[in-house]
């Protein structure tokens, strides 16, 4: 029996023993080192703060099994299962658990990107999927509202790509020295609500090129849009739980806006002629410019912690949404090996 991370209802969380599987046919059995916690997308669904007609509810059912970027070794391979062996170091989309059953691995994990780096890939792939369909140009000015764990990958990615620019948002000043380490030319200390001036300088009054939106904030969503120049682009990352209550405003019309929504389930599984970046090939390439220097996972302040440690994190998390960056569970932590009863249980 291996541990795994559990939301048995809003609010709660726990720390389980979960089943111990055997692969079948197609499967593979992968025993977890490291797991990355997708902040906002987890406390969303913990704290049930969704709309009950939107794709969170659909998605978000209790109980609930979070978690979605993991890395480990191959423990057992199934029937039909090629080009994979026990011990081989690989990614996963799983939740948060010691012994994963998976029908697909992501992509194999180069040896030498430690698991509390590599864990980071599936939020690698889908801010690299944002940024893909921002279409940037060399010399673009790109601005980036909301400097949580993906605005701090955008803003690495829009550098990567040529962006004269990057323009970084966010009232709180730990997240832009964070930013500006790591790409972002013109840090701003303020609320999206109260930026338009300031970009407007930067900029000599053009306004951004592109203009990420990566709050998950409704709220944001109208002054964001004030950021973007004519016929500029503006790309909705972050994902409301109340797309209700995100409006347009007349600078859709007037300046010739094009908006793009972009989500997880976009690219392919499998590359092909006709859509050659998957989930792999992309994961293959953010291992790749990690060993290049070029994205920077690393400087991004994070925790590893013992999931033993799960109620008091996501209680943490939830309560102080800006507090934390990255927080790493570490799967392989000593105090998992002690037996006890009943794992703890919290509210959050």
């Amino acid at each position: 029996m291996g541990w795994e991370i559990w939301f048995p209802a809003p609010g709660e969380v726990t720390l389980r023993h979960g089943p111990d599987p055997e692969p079948g046919p197609g499967e593979v059995a992968v025993e977890a080192t490291a797991s990355l916690i997708s902040t906002g997308t987890e406390c969303t669904v913990l704290q049930q703060r969704y709309a009950p007609d939107t794709h969170w509810a659909r998605w978000g059912r209790f109980p609930f099994a979070p978690g979605y970027s993991l890395v480990g070794r191959v423990r057992a391979i199934g029937p039909g299962v090629q080009g994979l062996a026990p011990g081989d170091r690989v990614a996963v989309r799983a939740p948060h658990r010691q012994v994963a059953l998976v029908q697909r691995v992501v992509a194999a994990v180069p040896p030498d990107i430690p698991d509390v780096q590599a864990c980071w890939f599936a939020l690698g792939t889908i801010t690299q999927n944002g940024v893909r369909r921002a279409q940037i140009e060399l010399g673009d000015t790109v601005a980036v509202v909301g400097l949580g764990i993906l605005g701090q990958l955008v803003c690495q990615y829009a550098w990567t790509a040529g962006a004269r620019r990057v323009i970084a948002i966010d009232p709180e000043a730990q997240r832009l020295r964070v930013a500006e380490r790591l790409g972002a030319t013109h840090p701003l200390p303020l609320p999206v609500s109260e930026a338009a001036d300031a970009v407007r300088r930067i900029t000599g009054g053009r306004m951004a090129d592109v203009v990420f939106d990566v709050t998950g904030a409704a709220a944001a969503f109208a002054p964001a849009l004030g950021l973007v120049r004519r016929l500029g682009r503006f790309v909705l990352l972050g994902d409301t739980g109340y797309p209700e209550q995100q409006h347009l405003t007349p600078e859709v019309i007037t300046r010739g806006i094009q908006i793009i929504g972009t989500h997880d389930s976009h690219p392919p599984a499998v590359a092909s002629e006709h859509a050659f970046w998957s989930h792999t090939q992309m994961a293959e390439l953010f291992f790749e410019l990690l060993r290049q220097g070029r994205l920077r996972v690393a400087e991004i302040p994070s925790q590893v912690l013992s999931p033993r440690q799960a109620p008091r994190i996501y209680q943490e998390l939830c309560a102080r949404p800006g507090a934390y960056l990255g927080i790493v569970l570490d799967w392989q932590h000593p105090d998992l090996a002690t037996a006890w009863e009943g794992a703890p249980q919290g509210g959050v």
